[in-house]
């Protein structure tokens, strides 16, 4: 990773990688995606608040290259850099953004993780819940701090489909404005480009034009530096980056 991309996840909070994923992979992803999104009884789906299906969750075990995709290349050179060598895939979603059934998010931040087993008495971690038949909690700053998102473009991003919004600075704490709300950036994107964000920026998604035949379909990849949670949690899943050191 460049320093100038360094630069910019130390500032600001996010990085846009281009090219990050070649367009034949990106190919293969967004059919396996959709198949699954569509018919496989293993995965979760979220809905909004009018019932359509807008994410789909638990694609680890029905969706095989999403395992190994990010190993190498771009994707992994930032990983490797930012997180060191010790990082892990832990939660995987699916977002689909189709022109006839559009939705939004307000601002937020990303503090839930999933684990095995929410019922542990811990400062680091509140607000347990179940999201689609997976134990969540609440993280506190400093283990959401070792974590970063990678969201792949399987569709090219432009106004007409909502595009991310994201506020450059907010990533510092749950609490941090950052830059404000006025400063917001737009995330505009080919497919196959990455959006690198720490989970505690604060962003948004706003709906799709009308009249636009435009998805803004995403892969939405969260990564943590290791595999060890504090006071006896264990992330749900974590899938090892495998490298290898000399």
């Amino acid at each position: 990773m460049n320093e100038q991309a360094a630069m910019e996840m130390h500032d600001n909070g996010f990085t846009q990688i281009n090219a990050a994923v070649d367009l034949e992979t990106v190919g293969r992803l967004s059919t396996a995606c959709e198949q699954a999104f569509i018919v496989e009884s293993d995965v979760q789906r979220a809905r909004s608040s009018r019932g359509h299906v807008y994410a789909a969750r638990n694609l680890l075990d029905v969706v095989p290259e999403i395992q190994t995709f990010w190993r190498e290349g771009k994707p992994f050179e930032i990983l490797n850099c930012i997180l060191g060598d010790q990082f892990g895939l832990v939660r995987v979603l699916f977002f689909d953004k189709p022109p006839d059934r559009t939705w939004t998010l307000p601002w937020h931040k990303d503090t839930a993780i999933a684990v095995k087993d929410n019922s542990h008495r811990s400062a680091k971690f509140s607000r347990p819940t179940v999201k689609s038949g997976v134990p969540h909690v609440v993280a506190s700053d400093d283990v959401l701090r070792q974590m970063l998102t990678l969201r792949l473009h399987l569709d090219d991003v432009t106004d007409q489909n909502g595009p991310l919004r994201v506020i450059p600075g907010s990533h510092v704490s749950s609490t941090s404005e950052g830059a404000g709300a006025e400063a917001a950036v737009t995330i505009h994107a080919a497919a196959g480009d990455m959006l690198a964000m720490r989970p505690l920026i604060t962003h948004s998604s706003g709906s799709s034009k009308p009249g636009t035949t435009r998805h803004r379909r995403i892969l939405h990849l969260e990564f943590v530096a290791d595999r060890h949670l504090p006071d006896g949690f264990q992330w749900h899943d974590f899938i090892a980056a495998s490298v290898k050191t000399n």
